[in-house]
């Protein structure tokens, strides 16, 4: 479900049935998310890790901006903790807010098409390599705009993912 916010930006409200933590006047907290290309022309997915929210979930890997860090900063931090990369270049792509149960998220997705080092799950998470439409399930909310987005630039067309019930 989506909806106008503040600034123009849209809103992805995800689990809309649930109670929201902190209410109304909670902080947004900004991500920065990678989408990993390779060669092939595949995405990089990860599963949430254990014991996290949204445990299991396949997303973008990445994780929450610290004070007076930059998007491509924070992208370059999170990836080497997470999966051991270096990352080259990131370009900055597009944003999406999500209203999660547990957080208002604004996401900075960037794409990456250029890296050093072998991916390694350093939190417990599992990783799969992807075009569309994803195989794997579920997909976590936030995730499924940047299918949409990179659909729409392939020109596929279909379902991108399989819906989680």
């Amino acid at each position: 479900m989506t909806g106008a916010f503040a600034h123009g930006q849209s809103l992805l409200v995800a689990d809309a049935h649930l109670q929201r933590d902190g209410g109304q006047d909670r902080k947004t907290v900004d991500v920065a998310v990678g989408i990993l290309i390779n060669a092939h022309n595949q995405f990089l997915l990860t599963s949430r890790p254990p014991g996290k929210v949204y445990e299991a979930y396949w997303e973008f890997p990445g994780g929450k901006l610290e004070a007076n860090e930059t998007v491509e900063q924070a992208l370059t931090r999170e990836l080497e903790e997470e999966l051991g990369l270096k990352i080259d270049d990131v370009q900055i792509w597009r944003q999406q807010l999500v209203d999660y149960p547990h957080a208002l998220v604004r996401l900075n997705f960037c794409k990456v098409r250029s890296w050093q080092g072998n991916l390694e799950m350093r939190e417990g998470q599992q990783f799969a390599w992807q075009s569309l439409p994803v195989q794997v399930v579920p997909v976590l909310p936030g995730t499924v705009p940047v299918l949409t987005w990179l659909a729409e630039e392939s020109g596929f067309v279909g379902d991108t993912h399989q819906a989680s019930s």
